[in-house]
């Protein structure tokens, strides 16, 4: 900017030679100059006033957008809600080895209220108990009528129940969406699935995690958005499943026995292709279970419970193939091997006695079996000794909880003797004085029908054969099969034959133990631990009941023979089709390698 000066000198001599005041020239500009400030100072005044208006009007229209998008915004649970966290609501499906629904998402609503909204709280209260009779009206007008801004009402309705509600038209009345957990198939393998539940909770989201079973010992990678929405797929076949269950619930009921199990295994991948336990229940409505008030009742009363993982039962003369097969692998005897059964036994002040008080005599190591003879197996034990014997049965699994993926077996360990010497020996050579389950027997048969290896079981699909660690020989394996083969033609479990399938096992008869000690004189665990086709074993298959009791004859019947060996031979007949086994009509000829003998079979 040009500076115009105050005393011009053009102007200042011009003035002189008029006769003027030079002084006015300079009072002049002077004044000039100080418009020119005062207009300029205006405008930067006013300019900073445009861009503080501005401003200010950029806040608040970010201020009434923040408000207005908050009143529109449904309200979210104090106490369920937390700050910052978003609530993940996908979860991948559960399918059987064939890829069927076990277990799915459906779409529903919550229901909840906020009372400074509602119009008419007592006829909303009326019009709920009607619409939801488990509700109480006068706790819905308390809470509608007191200081409450938000409470949960239902957390899951059906589509006609929403319909109700909305059919009030109660403005405070609202639904969030939920992701409920559905088992479209009810019962079927229930203690597989376990159940689910909510976990955190908004009105717009639900957070659903798993409570037991497969739900919870998956629960990470069912949630786990990286997975893509793959589902689980698990081992199970649902065909057989739902056959095996049938079955076994006709045959609990048949035998009047308190409760059972089943498990169907592969004896090669260790796949677990079906498991039962009954009694059941339905994970879309899972039960309370037993709380510290229910110390009077048995654990095993609940429909939570699962015998096949949970139940450490004495399975009895189950184990007397163990004793054989290592005896065998050691050299001590081999199937021919004749030992004196009748001579009277003692051990640490202890007799020894067989089923009724038979006494059969001398018998060879595969009558023993096939008779199921204590006194046979406790001498066996005795030369094999304690130490040996536990080694040979941790190798087989039976020590230890079992490897099975569902939340339940976390508490299977085996109960097993503090002092492990010679009268623990003799009694757990035939199945007493060491407590397993289920599924460590069928693990443990497993090894037995693969040739020796060692076998894990597993409730996920596999898509190859990875054997463990031998654990014993190949002849000893061979071997023990056609005594469990014989076990079925020739001794206690002869109900068990199923045509064309050569079913092979060892039936268990085991007392009761009672809670402070001592065992039940009318209370049994049965077992039936088979295998087939005996000659070529494809599956294992444990059948197990508590306290069974065959009424069909003149006299009850308590034994295995009569009571867990039929129900197992119904469901090989049952199911040997459903896994793709052509019945074998022809004889097979099946080797006795120990002695050269053959035994042909039917």
């Amino acid at each position: 900017m040009t500076r115009v000066p105050l005393r011009p000198l053009a102007r200042i001599l011009e003035a002189r030679e008029k006769g003027e005041n030079p002084d006015a020239i300079e009072r002049e500009n002077l004044h000039e100059r100080h418009n020119e400030m005062r207009d300029r100072a205006r405008l930067q005044s006013e300019g900073r006033l445009l861009v503080m208006a501005g401003l200010f009007l950029c806040a608040f229209l970010t201020v009434g957008a923040r408000m207005a998008m908050l009143s529109a915004t449904e309200p979210h649970e104090p106490r369920a809600a937390a700050p910052g966290a978003a609530i993940a609501t996908a979860r991948a499906d559960i399918v059987d080895r064939k890829g069927r629904i076990l277990a799915t998402n459906l779409v529903t609503h919550a229901l909840y209220a906020q009372p400074p909204q509602m119009v008419d709280p007592e006829g909303a209260a009326d019009a709920l108990v009607k619409i939801f009779p488990d509700l109480k009206r006068d706790r819905l007008i308390k809470d509608f009528t007191g200081k409450r801004k938000f409470l949960w009402i239902k957390k899951k309705i059906s589509p006609e129940q929403k319909q109700a509600v909305f059919d009030i038209g109660e403005p405070g009345l609202l639904f969030g969406p939920r992701e409920m957990r559905l088992y479209p198939n009810g019962k079927l393998a229930a203690h597989v699935m376990g159940g689910a539940s909510f976990g955190r909770e908004g009105v717009s989201a639900a957070e659903v995690i798993g409570v037991a079973g497969v739900e919870k010992q998956f629960d990470d990678y069912l949630r786990d958005p990286a997975n893509g929405g793959k589902p689980l797929e698990l081992s199970l076949d649902l065909t057989v499943q739902d056959a095996i269950e049938r079955v076994l619930y006709g045959g609990m009921k048949l035998m009047n026995a308190k409760g059972a199990a089943s498990i169907l295994m592969d004896v090669h991948t260790g796949e677990v292709i079906s498991v039962v336990s009954l009694p059941d229940f339905d994970p879309n409505n899972r039960p309370r279970p037993l709380t510290v008030a229910d110390k009077a009742k048995d654990q095993s009363d609940s429909p939570l419970f699962n015998r096949a993982v949970q139940g450490v039962y004495e399975l009895g003369s189950t184990f007397k193939i163990f004793t054989a097969i290592q005896a065998m692998d050691l050299g001590l005897v081999n199937p021919s091997t004749v030992i004196d059964t009748g001579k009277p036994m003692r051990i640490a002040g202890y007799p020894i006695n067989e089923f009724r008080n038979k006494n059969y005599g001398d018998l060879s190591v595969s009558d023993i079996i096939v008779k199921s003879s204590n006194r046979g197996t406790g001498r066996m034990a005795l030369q094999i000794g304690s130490e040996r014997q536990q080694a040979f049965l941790g190798k087989l699994g039976l020590l230890e909880r079992t490897p099975f993926e569902i939340l339940e077996a976390r508490g299977s360990t085996p109960l097993v003797p503090k002092n492990w010497g010679k009268l623990s020996s003799v009694t757990i050579s035939y199945g007493h004085g060491i407590s397993t389950t289920p599924m460590h027997l069928a693990s443990a048969y497993a090894a037995i029908a693969n040739g020796g290896y060692a076998v894990k079981p597993t409730v996920l699909k596999q898509t190859r054969v990875a054997h463990g660690e031998r654990v014993m020989s190949a002849q000893a394996a061979a071997a023990a099969r056609d005594m469990l083969r014989k076990v079925v033609t020739e001794g206690t479990a002869s109900f068990g034959e199923v045509e064309g399938y050569h079913v092979g096992g060892k039936t268990g008869t085991a007392d009761k133990p009672k809670p402070r000690g001592g065992y039940y004189d009318d209370k049994v665990i049965n077992t039936f631990a088979s295998m087939f086709p005996a000659h070529d074993p494809k599956y294992v298959l444990i059948v197990t009941l508590d306290e069974p009791l065959d009424t069909s004859g003149h006299k009850p019947r308590r034994t295995a023979g009569w009571t867990a060996v039929p129900v197992a031979a119904e469901v090989v007949r049952r199911v040997a089709p459903l896994l793709g086994m052509k019945p074998d009509l022809e004889p097979v000829v099946e080797p006795m390698l120990a002695t050269g003998v053959t035994l042909t079979s039917n």
